[in-house]
């Protein structure tokens, strides 16, 4: 059976999640900035030797498959780019809660980690190629984000995904988060969105956690970035890279239009574009790729 979790429960749930490490706090703090610059990044990097030598091994694999050798970090860096960091710093961070089985949705251990590297690809895209205001790094980082709430609650969910589905099909007005809410007391993104608040995330990122399948409820001015990770979420489970059972069970919010500027043909060729940046992006965040 599964057990409600009041807001208590929660809480003791997400003070047990271990924080996220200096650097990729601080990475993804100053990646936030819309005035910060790539030396910042750079100068943090610098002062950490494990993730100094975490990304010289990576851009030096077979993944990017150079021809010489890069030993210098500054190098490194500005060849890899702010969202690679990032997406490094926080899958060693982090990365138990990524690759966990999610028993609760019936799907396999790395699947939320996929999910969210390929909904951070098409978030950055669609910022990209919509030309909206908003930083593509920081939509990259949202997307990376979104759904860690899953991790938290998959658990508590174990064995009802035969209640949660049938829910969904008697009633047409409910989606997954509606389930969710139903059988545990909370769904994954309120999960996320307290564990973005234990790990003192910016608050437009909290923003995107807490509502990346509602964005019209979004504060007015992270509208738009929740819209792209929106988006972006809905390209990577129509791409066949969703988390489970809760797979495309969720609505597209047509109000998108006002917010990005971008058509159907637009999220067609991004979803190509995932498909390409993926490959090469999930070996070295893994590290699976082999060095040269």
């Amino acid at each position: 059976m599964v057990k409600q979790l009041n807001q208590e429960e929660l809480q003791k749930v997400v003070n047990s999640v271990p924080m996220l490490s200096p650097s990729a706090s601080q990475l993804i703090q100053i990646t936030s900035q819309a005035d910060h610059d790539l030396m910042d990044v750079i100068d943090l990097v610098r002062t950490d030797a494990s993730l100094t030598a975490r990304v010289l091994k990576i851009v030096n694999s077979a993944a990017f498959g150079l021809i010489n050798t890069i030993t210098s970090i500054d190098r490194a860096i500005s060849y890899l780019g702010e969202r690679i960091i990032v997406g490094i710093a926080v899958g060693d961070s982090a990365g138990k809660l990524f690759e966990k089985e999610l028993s609760g949705y019936e799907s396999a251990g790395g699947d939320l980690w996929k999910h969210d590297l390929r909904t951070a690809i098409a978030a950055r895209e669609v910022v990209t190629q919509s030309g909206v205001d908003i930083s593509s790094e920081l939509a990259f980082t949202a997307g990376l984000l979104h759904d860690i709430g899953k991790s938290i609650i998959s658990d508590y969910l174990h064995g009802s995904v035969t209640d949660a589905v049938e829910m969904i099909t008697t009633d047409e007005d409910l989606d997954y988060l509606d389930a969710e809410e139903k059988l545990v007391g909370f769904d994954h993104t309120r999960a996320g969105y307290e564990l973005a608040r234990a790990w003192k995330l910016p608050e437009e990122l909290a923003e995107v956690i807490l509502h990346h399948h509602e964005p019209i409820n979004a504060k007015e001015e992270y509208r738009a970035l929740v819209y792209a990770v929106h988006l972006g979420d809905n390209i990577a489970m129509m791409g066949g890279f969703g988390t489970g059972s809760d797979s495309m069970r969720y609505k597209l919010d047509p109000e998108y239009t006002h917010y990005i500027n971008i058509g159907p043909k637009t999220l067609a060729s991004i979803m190509l574009n995932v498909d390409i940046e993926f490959e090469k992006l999930e070996s070295s965040f893994t590290g699976s790729g082999d060095e040269n």
